[in-house]
């Protein structure tokens, strides 16, 4: 109730400054903050797991508020792991440790109490009641409904690792005068990181893996991109143009194709001013729309396609006749997904079949959620049957000199079924299909 009243504050006058803010980190906020954490996520460098500091959370977390209080407050260094890219390299995330998660975790709540009023519309990462769903129909409603001709997609290179501190907080400072919070936020952006015992501190970036740093990052590029591309650039474009980000992945599109060339031109000068850069390989303009999908019909060829969180978007035909976008799953990301499900099931071979057909189910059902949408159908299938081959193979090597034959798997399967392939995300009315 307290947080609603920074919200319309925040609102009603969107330069004002926030003065004082910190008393908002109650001990029931950051018990509340303590209660949404993940129960199964890593520790940090402490070592300290949720289910570790349950026991004596109430004590701990009045000890950890009198800290904060009397600004004795100390954030630890973050702990280094690396998860496997697409393109076969490493990405770094940095884990916190738990008191600084509950801690980060509070002042997000707070935070975005303010900052929700400021952010655009065509922004969809880390937002409340927005997601990646949310920005692919508006992807679909945009292409459909709008006069376009090309998709200019984005993608800088480390973005989380090349965020340039002092600009962040000059950006943070616009709005946010608490001196405390400004302390902390200082505090979890230049903290170290333990990477294989040596501790590492770095010049720019926010710590990809840590609870504030999504907040941060939208922070920044609103100022960088959303604002700039609102206030500057469609002004001085011929035709309309749209931007739809999730966090640091975002596209453009343009009615006009000059329009395209022109932003393209400006946007590697824009980010430089601010320490990016942009993919040079990974970044291009590409022609979509009803122009695009005609003249490859004239010309007997493919239409060029773009990804966008995961999915390969099409220009198509509905059975109308009219132009709509049809959606599948990346090559890149259904060989990631498959791989890591050969990987768990080579892990757990051995495990009671009844076990492993739950946990199967979960990451299937998990796949169908995000990818499930219309036309992505035989892309689901696909991932279905991968999996059903892979689930036969591990169950195979259980023990030596028995062989599954495919008709006694066929048997195991009616006895313990595999999630069948649905489309979770319906058509939104005439966005797709017009």
């Amino acid at each position: 109730m307290e947080l609603s009243r920074l919200t319309k504050l925040a609102k009603e006058d969107p330069g004002r400054k926030f003065f004082s803010i910190a008393h908002f980190l109650t001990p029931e906020a950051l018990y509340e903050a303590f209660r949404s954490l993940r129960k199964d996520a890593s520790a940090g460098v402490d070592r300290v797991t949720y289910e570790d500091y349950e026991k004596q959370a109430h004590q701990k977390i009045q000890e950890l508020h009198g800290r904060l209080k009397s600004k004795t407050y100390r954030a630890l260094p973050l702990r280094r792991i690396y998860i496997p890219k697409e393109d076969g390299k490493k990405r770094p995330i940095s884990i916190p440790a738990l008191e600084d998660k509950i801690v980060q975790k509070a002042a997000v709540e707070l935070l975005t109490a303010i900052y929700e009023q400021d952010f655009l519309n065509c922004s969809y990462g880390f937002r409340p009641g927005r997601g990646a769903q949310e920005a692919l129909d508006e992807v679909g409603r945009v292409m459909c409904r709008e006069p376009t001709s090309c998709v200019l997609e984005l993608d800088i290179t480390s973005y989380f690792d090349t965020i340039v501190r002092e600009q962040l907080m000059e950006m943070i400072e616009r709005r946010i005068s608490d001196a405390s919070i400004l302390r902390l936020i200082r505090k979890w952006i230049n903290i170290g990181v333990i990477d294989e015992g040596r501790l590492l501190v770095s010049e720019t970036g926010t710590g990809q893996g840590q609870i504030i740093s999504p907040l941060l990052a939208n922070v920044y590029l609103h100022f960088v991109l959303d604002e700039w591309i609102e206030r500057d650039v469609k002004p001085r474009l011929r035709g309309k143009a749209f931007e739809i980000r999730y966090a640091d992945d975002a596209v453009l599109c343009f009615q006009y194709h000059e329009d395209a060339e022109k932003v393209l031109q400006m946007l590697p000068e824009r980010f430089a001013r601010y320490g990016l850069t942009l993919h040079p390989e990974k970044t291009r303009l590409v022609a979509f729309g009803r122009e695009a999908l005609a003249r490859a019909s004239r010309m007997r060829t493919r239409p060029d396609t773009f990804d966008f969180l995961g999915l390969t978007h099409k220009c198509a035909r509905s059975r109308r006749g009219k132009f709509t976008v049809h959606v599948k799953t990346m090559k890149k990301r259904l060989r990631r997904s498959l791989t890591e499900i050969a990987e768990w099931c080579r892990v757990h071979r051995h495990d009671p079949v009844d076990k492993q057909q739950a946990t199967l189910n979960a990451k299937l059902r998990g796949h169908y959620q995000y990818y499930g949408r219309p036309t992505n159908y035989r892309s689901l299938w696909q991932f279905h049957r991968g999996v059903r081959r892979t689930w036969k193979k591990w169950l195979g090597r259980r023990s030596r000199g028995r062989t599954l034959t495919w008709g006694k798997y066929v048997q195991l399967l009616h006895r313990h079924p595999l999630l069948r392939p649905r489309i979770s995300r319906p058509w939104t009315g005439a966005a797709n299909r017009t």
